[in-house]
């Protein structure tokens, strides 16, 4: 049982959906309405599906994105190592991109991009800052309060971290319309309560047997937000952000060699600098795809709001032209191939040329030397006729 934390949705029967409990109010004028959020590390956020067929088409410049696109709310409160040693952190993405966050620290909410930094955040409500702030510590409280009942529960010291996190957000088509919403919740990154494909009922996981130790929002409020208010929000960014979103840039490739060991060589492809996030890097080896001895990492964000990735297979030495990298992304004109390429020979020639000029200088100029010693020396010293 240890690590399985135990959930509730304890509460009244169906009712009209309403904000979470506990909330404060807010003017239903307000272009975000409120909402709790929060993150997971082991189960997985549901990214932007592959544009396909029509939808691929971005349409002009004056209209949003095409869909499917995803709002998904990330929210973490860590306990520990150590007494009072306590974090919370939001943050928010769209797609691939993170637009908002907040930390307990800093106690406010900020952009992280500068579209959300223009003045239709405040046209759109003068109090949107405040409001979502205001609605994060409450979260923050929240989360810590379910995150100290399951430490207490399970008797687990504070010498060691703990985590209490949320997933919750809604996947829109190109229409607009709802594809999808998911809410998940998890204890130190197991998954222990699940909102249902319906989003009318929650279920939790099958080693949970206790009860009320943990409360979740009702199914209703739940289904309420990602219906509604998830779905205008996302719509509202899409449109703010579209000309940033709307972009495809492509990856920047290059194969690296390391060797190992005299057997073992490793190529490396990289793939810099892209956007969006999905990519596909595949090597080969005489044109048939390399399932075994191969790493692929996930992809990462590099920090300026690109992302990249890497994939390495190892091999003989010798054996390094028979493998390419193959590489697949939406700002790419059609599919990349890339191979190692060995220094050229001609380098190799100079420089072996080179040490060979240096050398017979280094000759040349020792027996010229050499030579004016023994001139010298034989004008000193004349030999004696016999």
């Amino acid at each position: 049982m240890r690590g399985w934390c135990v959930c509730s949705t304890a509460g009244p029967g169906p009712r009209p959906p309403a904000p979470d409990p506990g909330l404060p109010p807010r003017p239903r004028s307000s272009p975000f309405p409120a909402q709790s959020s929060q993150p997971p590390p082991k189960f997985q956020f549901p990214r932007r599906l592959a544009l396909t067929g029509p939808t691929a088409n971005p349409g002009p410049a004056s209209s949003p994105p095409p869909g499917p696109h995803t709002l998904g709310y990330f929210c973490t409160s860590t306990s520990g190592p150590g007494h009072g040693k306590n974090q919370y952190v939001v943050i928010i993405y769209l797609d691939d991109t993170e637009v908002l966050q907040f930390d307990s620290e800093r106690q406010r909410l900020e952009p992280r991009v500068q579209w959300m930094e223009q003045p239709w955040v405040e046209q759109e409500g003068a109090k949107f800052w405040e409001e979502q702030t205001r609605e994060m510590k409450h979260n923050e409280q929240r989360s810590r309060a379910n995150l100290n009942k399951l430490r207490a529960h399970y008797n687990q010291s504070e010498d060691v971290s703990h985590t209490f996190q949320e997933m919750t957000g809604c996947v829109v088509g190109s229409q607009g319309n709802l594809l999808r919403g998911f809410s998940q919740f998890a204890y130190d990154g197991i998954e222990c309560i699940t909102l249902n494909q319906d989003m009318r009922s929650w279920t939790t996981a099958p080693q949970v047997t206790l009860r009320e130790l943990v409360l979740v929002p009702d199914a209703d409020v739940r289904r309420y937000f990602l219906q509604d208010t998830c779905v205008r929000r996302l719509q509202l960014l899409l449109e703010k952000g579209k000309e940033k979103l709307l972009r495809a840039d492509p990856p920047k490739t290059h194969v690296t060699h390391h060797t190992i060991s005299d057997h073992e060589v490793t190529l490396k492809c990289w793939a810099l600098g892209f956007y969006p996030a999905d990519i596909t890097l595949t090597w080969q080896r005489d044109r048939k795809n390399v399932t075994q001895d191969m790493e692929l990492v996930e992809t990462r964000p590099a920090g300026d709001g690109t992302f990249q990735k890497w994939a390495a297979v190892v091999m003989p030495p010798g054996e390094e032209q028979r493998y390419t990298c193959h590489v697949q992304h939406q700002g790419l004109p059609e599919p990349l191939t890339v191979r190692w390429d060995p220094p050229p020979q001609t380098t190799i020639t100079i420089v072996g040329i080179t040490v060979a000029l240096g050398l017979l200088g280094a000759v040349v100029t020792g027996a010229v030397l050499w030579r004016r010693k023994c001139s010298a020396y034989q004008r000193c010293f004349p030999r004696k006729l016999v």
